[in-house]
């Protein structure tokens, strides 16, 4: 039986980045519906259509922070312990993920997805949600 010849036929490996893809492919799917959500409010603006794309937002959001941290994380699990050297600089991907979490935090959007999924209640109409 032959061994691996290079990282890209790592059956451990393949496993990984397709997880990763998946992962990564729902976000973007969140994010258009997102976007799809706010061009419809625009077009046919009221209380309901915003409130629908604000929780469009806000679940793209919620969704975004948690892959992005996980892609960045695992760039150093892919690409082996040589790439969490310094001088590869690649720790800035995590980092610049990690502040823009920081930067809106997600854990009140959670609460008014849940109140609108569970109550129908409308989250408030401002930029922070």
């Amino acid at each position: 039986e032959a061994g691996v010849e290079t990282a890209a036929e790592d059956p451990l490996t393949i496993q990984r980045f397709g997880e990763l893809a998946v992962r990564l492919r729902a976000a973007e799917a969140l994010l258009e519906k997102a976007g799809a959500e706010l061009d419809a409010a625009r077009a046919d603006l009221d209380a309901d259509s915003a409130a629908t794309a604000s929780i469009a937002v806000a679940t793209a959001k919620v969704f975004a922070d948690g892959v992005a941290v996980e892609l960045s994380s695992a760039l150093f699990e892919v690409s082996g312990t040589r790439s969490s050297l310094a001088e590869t600089n690649l720790h800035r991907h995590w980092r610049n993920a990690r502040t823009h979490t920081l930067h809106d935090p997600v854990r009140w959007k959670v609460q008014h997805i849940g109140r609108y999924v569970l109550n129908g209640t409308r989250p408030p109409r401002h930029g922070q949600i």
